[in-house]
């Protein structure tokens, strides 16, 4: 059978200056979560600002169940310079900025948060000093003069104070707003460090200038932080937690994985937890062998739902999963701690120290339930489909 639905062939011939002039001279990184309702205003007043300025809108979305995608689609086919990177089974602020600045086109790379707090006008401004050539980076600063983080309260600019102070000091960043997240940059800069960037947290700019092989040429400008007035704010005691896991990745040089820390110390209050238990039940006069069962099985219990609830944020286990990890991690904590008597016994037959021996049978089972809870309690599993082939006969 013929079909006459043939496609039709277009020959055409595009000019090089003609395709250099729609190149964007600024891209625009934009996360967003659960933003939907954002989008369109984002979107309308970075247009706004940019007039005269030829630029890219990347709409960075870690799957929303909101529509934030669909929304991001529907602006696009109005003619607006808007796409979106919609990531599955990936999460974070800092790697949807390297995933949306790895899709740039243009010389230079800009982000901005997608809920509308950041002065999208200050954009041609960090644009302009970037292309003057006095700027590797470009900083949206809340603390130099002229700048302000607005009617944040006292336990959020307390926060925000200290994670700037230790980023300071610990880092030695140099400016006034490490912990910006409005900002401009130079995409060969970027791809000079991309290699280096640890990706965690949100503290995208500090990893930046951390990872960056020569010192930056940085100018920070003054904006106040506006109020979100569309959705809810993303901000709570993870942010600082994911702040620290940074810190620890750039002081160590990677050596030491911050979920790794995360991880012994849980297992340390986990420890606590077993000794408080193992005293309480002693006063109740039961056996020893049933005291250390039962705080056995609840530090095991309590280690898990921390862990899942924090150490593995962005992969915690929900409903049938949640049951089926918390199994899983306990026969893997017996493992560990099997090996744990294994390796301390051996430690003592050579060095005969009971502290050293202990130590090295804690340290083995850290490192043990660490590697193998990671690999197989807390992987993420993607859903699997058969692929639905359609057949057509010509």
């Amino acid at each position: 059978m013929t079909s006459n639905l043939a496609p039709a062939v277009v020959e055409t011939e595009t000019a090089p200056g003609a395709a250099a002039a729609r190149v964007p001279q600024l891209s625009i990184i934009s996360p967003a979560y659960h933003e939907r309702d954002n989008i369109r205003p984002l979107v309308t007043a970075v247009a706004a600002a940019m007039q005269g300025v030829r630029w890219e809108l990347i709409i960075v979305d870690d799957d929303s169940g909101d529509g934030t995608s669909e929304e991001v689609f529907a602006v696009a086919h109005e003619g607006y310079p808007v796409r979106c990177i919609r990531r599955i089974g990936r999460r974070g602020l800092a790697s949807a900025v390297v995933e949306g600045a790895l899709a740039a086109t243009a010389p230079v790379i800009a982000v901005i948060d997608a809920d509308g707090q950041h002065d999208e006008r200050l954009l041609p401004q960090m644009l302009a000093l970037i292309a003057e050539g006095g700027s590797d980076l470009v900083v949206g600063s809340r603390h130099v003069e002229g700048g302000s983080v607005g009617d944040w309260s006292k336990d959020r600019q307390a926060m925000s104070g200290f994670a700037t102070w230790c980023a300071n000091i610990v880092l030695g960043t140099g400016i006034g707003d490490p912990m910006s997240g409005f900002f401009a940059i130079r995409r060969d800069v970027f791809h000079a460090c991309v290699h280096d960037l640890s990706q965690q947290g949100y503290k995208i700019l500090l990893d930046i200038i951390s990872s960056a092989p020569r010192e930056l040429k940085i100018t920070e400008i003054p904006y106040v932080f506006r109020n979100r007035t569309q959705g809810e704010s993303k901000v709570d005691l993870m942010i600082m937690l994911e702040f620290l896991f940074l810190l620890i990745e750039k002081v160590t040089r990677g050596l030491v994985p911050p979920r790794f820390v995360l991880f012994s110390a849980v297992g340390g209050l986990g420890l606590l937890f077993h000794l408080a238990v193992l005293q309480t039940l002693k006063t109740f006069g039961t056996t020893f062998l049933f005291a250390q069962t039962v705080a056995t099985i609840l530090a095991m219990t309590l280690n898990y739902v921390v862990n899942n609830s924090v150490t593995y944020r962005s992969q915690r286990l929900r409903g049938g999963r949640f049951v089926i990890g918390y199994l899983v991690f306990c026969l893997v904590c017996s493992i560990g701690g099997i090996a744990n008597i294994g390796v301390a016994d051996l430690v003592l037959a050579g060095e005969g120290s009971w502290a050293v021996a202990g130590i090295a049978g804690a340290l083995m089972s850290a490192v043990f339930n660490f590697g193998v809870a990671t690999q197989f309690v807390w992987t993420q599993r993607r859903r699997t489909r058969r692929p639905t082939v359609s057949r057509r006969t010509q």
